[in-house]
């Protein structure tokens, strides 16, 4: 996995800790971000090309419509399947050549969440993943017009997911109900068991495959939340995430408690 690159005054050579920062502050690191640019950009092209291609005769309306219908309900799974069966997996990091993806994809992450500069992934893997699990469908219901506007549907909404993943981690409590919702659940994932909720906005299909917790009294904590069962003896067997970080894997985030229970407990409570 290369760098992550950056451009502009806004994001060149920083970090941004979410769990610092202001609403405000938020929507200018958002929308200056390189991939949420590209995202955006690309959502708005591939849907002109869904109109051109409707016009064209390469597809229909009824097939553009039938196209956004169906990337809305794939999107969803499809963020699901990965996250827990990939991302969550235990296999990535014990294989040289994707322990570096692995870790800049998923671990940075979960041991520093509120980190801004992981939180997003990186467009080498996002934008192959987003193309292949809407284009496909929409070209099945609507040629090539449903194509571009399954496509334009899973950019649109990938921007969507990335900006309320920011304010799940945010330091701001959302007074909108279903937000506050999401992000407790949310926290719940990250900082009481990470075995469940893997929904950042639709928790159905969690519920549907029964990896849905409401509150965290309904799942012990899991110790391995912070590191997703990389932990020191399986850095020891599989090094090479390790050697990458440069220290060993923490069992909290930076600046939490040394009582494991108080981070869960404290972030949960935070968003309500």
């Amino acid at each position: 996995m290369g760098a992550m690159v950056m451009w502009g005054d806004t994001w060149s050579g920083r970090s941004y800790d979410l769990g610092r920062m202001s609403l405000k502050e938020l929507w200018v690191a958002y929308w200056t971000y390189p991939a949420i640019m590209v995202y955006a950009a690309l959502a708005v092209i591939a849907a002109a090309a869904s109109v051109w291609f409707a016009l064209q005769g390469m597809g229909s309306w009824t097939g553009v419509a039938a196209g956004v219908a169906l990337a809305s309900v794939v999107y969803p799974v499809a963020w699901y399947l990965i996250h827990r069966y990939i991302l969550h997996g235990r296999w990535l990091y014990r294989m040289k050549w994707s322990a570096a993806m692995w870790k800049r994809v998923h671990f940075d992450h979960h041991q520093d969440p509120h980190k801004l500069d992981v939180l997003f992934g990186s467009l080498v893997n996002t934008l192959p993943t987003i193309a292949a699990v809407s284009s496909p469908f929409g070209y099945l219901v609507g040629g090539w017009a449903g194509a571009a506007a399954a496509l334009a549907t899973g950019l649109a909404t990938t921007c969507v997911y990335e900006f309320f993943h920011c304010i799940q981690h945010l330091n701001y409590k959302p007074k909108i109900e279903w937000v506050k919702r999401i992000k407790q659940l949310h926290m719940a994932h990250h900082f009481h068991n990470e075995d469940g909720n893997y929904g950042i906005i639709a928790y159905w299909p969690d519920r549907v495959l029964g990896s849905f917790y409401g509150e965290v009294r309904l799942k012990p904590r899991s110790p391995h939340v912070f590191n997703l069962g990389y932990d020191l003896e399986e850095a020891k067997r599989y090094p090479w995430v390790m050697e990458l970080t440069g220290s060993p894997p923490r069992d909290r985030p930076p600046g939490a408690p040394q009582r494991a229970a108080d981070p869960a407990n404290a972030q949960v409570a935070e968003a309500s």
